[in-house]
């Protein structure tokens, strides 16, 4: 799209909250791309932004609040033009969010993402017209091809579904992304294979529920099918999943798991409590004894497995006992990655008028304790890798350092888990090569590495 002074329009992207939602600012900078517009790194000077935002939580939308507003206040001093809002909070406020910040040029909901050329059209060509873009839910998945991708070559997040059937109490994401929708696995195939030719060695399946994959489109779970397939893809060595909902982690899943040359032995399957009473308030549908019996199904049949689990402290009515039952059971699982999060109260949610509130100091003391508890067994765990082996995946070089680099191993996925610290002596490194290390210590939650054989 061109300006009046006959140059490309120019744009800036920022782009907020999980990998999901990244896969929708790609999809987004893609389609920006093939309209003709120039994407710059600075919103200072550009013709206009887009912010791709996040309202899962009021952090996150806090979050997403002020990037916009920093938006707007490059836009009243001149230093950009307009200012276009996609995403989830969107999508959540929609004509609120407008009537709030009036001086937003555009919004685009979630199932409208695939305009968002169309609306840079209208904001350059003519800023007066219609101003939002919102789509009814999809019934079938988005498209995701044809992607700008702003992670490093070697990684891509690969999403394999859209919206979720979950009604679990506490979270809003239904109502901002719909009913669970599968992509096609011949869909899902290509695309990994398009993925892998553009250079991602790691990909890392997202959806809102991966496990759920599957029985929207064929009436059965096929996530353990899925995995299979994506496997035979020679250029990828690693696949990981995340957002594993425990209820439908089956025997051939765990068999998939345990047994391919290039799915991880690793899972993030966020669990959010193991008191039943307070699963039963979330409406999680699982119980302590079958989240036990499951996780000690999957330290048996997949060898050297990192479990990645989040939980929530204080929701409404968790008592003294029933937080001390959480502690006990982090305690006593020793999980290798866990993230800890506070209630969030989310006004549109079932959870939102159960009475009982945890109060906010109590909930923060206890997020505070659990995270302590973690870190001891984190701590004591990195003390047990030192003198081991692994494969070690570098993600980017340490500024100022000669051959030193930050990288993953198998048991770590992008952004949210640890980092080991790998350092070159005799090999030359470089991003995105698997290098066989071997661990010689430990700060805090990362390890430090050297290498014991040739990149790869």
């Amino acid at each position: 799209m061109k300006t009046d002074s006959n140059k490309a329009a120019t744009y800036a992207f920022v782009s907020l909250g999980c990998p999901k939602n990244l896969v929708d600012s790609e999809r987004m900078l893609g389609l920006l791309r093939g309209g003709g517009y120039e994407l710059v790194d600075e919103p200072d000077g550009a013709d206009f932004v887009v912010v791709n935002t996040c309202g899962f939580i009021d952090a996150a939308r806090g979050e997403s609040m002020a990037a916009i507003d920093e938006m707007l206040r490059l836009k009243r001093e001149g230093r950009t033009r307009g200012v276009i809002v996609a995403g989830c909070l969107a999508e959540r406020q929609k004509e609120r969010l407008l009537a709030e910040r009036p001086d937003i040029d555009g919004l685009v909901g979630v199932f409208a993402r695939d305009e968002i050329a169309r609306m840079a059209d209208r904001f350059i060509g003519n800023p007066t017209e219609q101003r939002t873009l919102f789509r009814p839910a999809t019934i079938r998945p988005l498209e995701d091809t044809g992607r700008f991708r702003v992670t490093p070559r070697h990684f891509a997040y690969l999403k394999v579904s859209e919206g979720c059937d979950r009604l679990c109490t506490f979270c809003s994401i239904p109502s901002m992304r719909g009913r669970h929708v599968s992509k096609p696995i011949e869909a899902i195939v290509e695309e990994a294979r398009q993925l892998a030719a553009d250079g991602a060695r790691e990909l890392v399946l997202v959806a809102q529920d991966t496990t759920y994959y599957g029985r929207d489109r064929y009436g059965a779970s096929r996530l353990a099918d899925l995995l299979a397939e994506l496997d035979r893809i020679e250029d990828v060595d690693w696949i990981r999943v995340m957002y594993a909902y425990p209820m439908y982690i089956d025997d051939p899943l765990i068999d998939v798991i345990g047994r391919s040359r290039a799915v991880v032995p690793y899972l993030d399957m966020p669990l959010q409590h193991c008191n039943d009473a307070v699963l039963r308030r979330m409406a999680r549908r699982v119980t302590r004894d079958e989240t036990e019996i499951l996780l000690a199904k999957l330290r048996a049949r997949i060898p050297k497995l990192a479990v990645r689990t989040t939980v929530i402290v204080g929701f409404p009515g968790e008592t003294d006992e029933q937080f001390a039952e959480l502690e006990a059971f982090v305690e006593r699982q020793r999980f290798e990655r866990l993230g800890v999060f506070t209630y969030s109260l989310e006004p549109d949610t079932p959870s939102a008028s159960l009475s009982d509130p945890v109060p906010d100091s109590i909930r923060e003391d206890r997020r505070a304790r659990l995270m302590a508890a973690q870190q001891a067994i984190a701590f004591r765990a990195n003390a047990e890798r030192v003198g081991t082996a692994c494969d070690v995946l570098l993600d980017a070089p340490i500024p100022g350092e000669t051959n030193v680099f930050a990288g993953r191993t198998p048991w770590d996925a992008p952004d949210v888990d640890a980092c080991v610290y790998v350092t070159g002596q005799e090999e030359k490194l470089a991003v995105g090569s698997i290098v066989p290390c071997e661990i010689v210590a430990w700060k805090d939650y990362d390890l430090i590495a050297v290498p014991v054989g040739p990149p790869r």
